[in-house]
């Protein structure tokens, strides 16, 4: 089965608290707190909106956030309050220099090959005014590198039993793995999945390759450097006039 819709959804949702999703918003909302409106700005992966029906609820982005997402079934699952469509990053459904902004959370664009990851980013420089705000996060290259291998068993509320084993390759900036979900009544889920990470000076290049300046890099929530005990890699980045 795929890794990326149910397996991925009820496998992951334990795991996304109302705090934490709070935090991360409130972070996503002083991204892009200067970035002047009426423009949309898009979620892009916004699976069942924790991000979206928040920020387009109030605050600096009230009314203007739109969800982009390829899950039927997280489309489906999605809060309410935020307009929304299905599409793919690789040919997003919006018109040239349309969007004020965008944003891609939790590894988002981490599912995709080399040349997938230059064709979305200048996709996103396409949709984007110039001068457009462009934030992601993900895991640091380096975080993975110093511990490649990773092994995890949890049992989830709802009694379901979570099982993972993974292992980063440096060499090629790939995390393989396999994901089970087992539920206490014997249904089970299971998914291998290969995410793909880059440091941050290869980051730098094809955000500069793509159209894009870099603003900003941040090691987590709090806005603080990326060092080698930060549990994020979060970019914030503008889509340069010309």
């Amino acid at each position: 089965m795929s890794f990326f819709g149910e397996l991925y959804l009820r496998s992951t949702l334990p795991f996304l608290s109302e705090a934490v999703t709070a935090r991360e918003v409130d972070y996503l909302a002083r991204a892009f707190a200067d970035v002047a409106g009426p423009a949309p700005v898009v979620d892009l992966g916004c699976g069942h909106g924790r991000h979206a029906a928040r920020l387009n609820a109030a605050g600096p982005l009230a009314g203007r956030v739109i969800g982009l997402e390829l899950d039927a079934l997280s489309l489906a699952m999605r809060r309410p309050g935020f307009p929304a469509v299905q599409g793919d990053l690789r040919a997003l459904p919006f018109r040239e220099a349309s969007l004020a902004g965008a944003y891609a959370w939790y590894s988002t664009l981490a599912a995709f090959t080399d040349g997938e990851h230059m064709h979305i980013l200048r996709e996103v420089a396409r949709v984007l005014r110039p001068g457009g705000r462009w934030v992601f996060q993900t895991v640091p290259f380096e975080r993975l590198a110093a511990s490649p291998r990773a092994a995890f068993r949890e049992t989830l509320p709802d009694g379901s039993v979570l099982e993972e084993e993974s292992c980063f390759d440096a060499s090629t900036g790939r995390d393989e793995g396999q994901r089970t979900l087992t539920s206490p009544e014997g249904r089970c889920l299971r998914a291998s999945y290969s995410l793909r990470y880059y440091p941050l000076a290869d980051w730098v290049r094809l955000l500069e390759s793509t159209g894009f300046s870099v603003v900003w890099v941040h090691g987590g929530l709090a806005g603080e450097p990326l060092d080698a005990q930060s549990t994020d890699l979060i970019v914030g980045a503008e889509r340069r006039h010309g």
